[in-house]
């Protein structure tokens, strides 16, 4: 994929994953019949294709290989987007190290004049 499709690709398979994780509406319809939710999006995708939509994925989800099997369902036109059921997100505690590296500062300069331009 050349990378201006690359990046078509990711732009749209970024748009269906935020309305399938916001719009539980979406994502019944993602399910139930793919090929009109994702002309929804604006893809629309050639005459005889199908799509089969994947809830969920061995291992972490891999953008690279997404774009591949999508690549590979543009030949066969058998197409397969991995849509998980919620995003994956780290939840954890923060380190100090972690605190120490969130940018911040302790010199802070504020005046209430309009005509102010200390920052």
């Amino acid at each position: 994929m050349e990378p201006r499709e690359r990046a078509a690709f990711v732009s749209f398979y970024a748009k269906v994953l935020t309305a399938a994780w916001s719009d539980d509406e979406y994502a019944a319809r993602l399910q139930t019949n793919p090929r009109a939710a994702l002309a929804e999006m604006g893809f629309e995708l050639p005459a005889g294709a199908t799509v089969r939509i994947t809830r969920e994925a061995g291992g972490e989800p891999d953008l690279q290989a997404q774009v591949v099997a999508w690549e590979e369902g543009a030949e066969t036109g058998r197409y397969e987007l991995w849509v998980l059921d919620s995003p994956l997100i780290e939840t954890r505690e923060l380190s100090e190290a972690d605190l120490d590296s969130v940018a911040g500062g302790d010199a802070y300069s504020c005046c209430c004049s309009p005509c102010c331009t200390s920052t």
